[in-house]
């Protein structure tokens, strides 16, 4: 079940968020990390309403960030679709022990479905280039890949950014 997040649920989400980060790091992936993301940062999207929770047997196992908002580092990007009505996804996460079972594609098509009901044009998103997992995961689903940024404090490497037009 993916629902919306409460801040009780906050706790959970950066448990799994950290099981990720985990993860990814043993697999010389550094995207996440112990400080992002971060607590403070899902008690905002509990707030502003964007964050939402997978849930399996009453357990919080995964969770994302669907926004209309458009950060400014986004600006510098070539999209497909005018910069108007479009979804953005951040922070997609399904707890290591659970992935390969088809939850990241459930929770992409409730975010979708989501946006597109809302009536935007497209849906956006940023992945680490080194994750490539993850962009086969978006390129199958129809996402197209426009350009690269960076977020310096994180790491040296791009992340690449994609856009699926309805």
């Amino acid at each position: 079940m993916i629902r919306p997040a409460t801040q009780e649920d906050v706790a959970s989400i950066v448990n799994v968020t950290r099981a990720c980060a985990r993860h990814m790091i043993s697999q010389g992936i550094y995207q996440w990390n112990e400080n992002y993301p971060s607590a403070e940062a899902f008690a905002k999207d509990v707030s502003a309403g964007s964050l939402f929770v997978l849930e399996a047997s009453g357990e919080v196992i995964g969770g994302i960030v669907i926004s209309t908002h458009m950060d400014a580092f986004y600006e510098e990007i070539e999209w497909l679709t005018p910069s108007t009505k479009n979804g953005y996804l951040h922070r997609l996460c399904v707890h290591p022990r659970h992935q390969g079972q088809g939850y990241a594609r459930q929770v992409l098509d409730f975010a979708e479905e989501k946006l597109r009901s809302e009536g935007c044009l497209s849906v956006r998103l940023d992945t680490f280039s080194k994750n490539l997992r993850n962009q086969r995961l978006y390129e199958a689903r129809g996402y197209e890949r426009l350009g690269d940024v960076y977020f310096e404090l994180k790491s040296p490497h791009p992340f690449h950014c994609y856009e699926l037009v309805f």
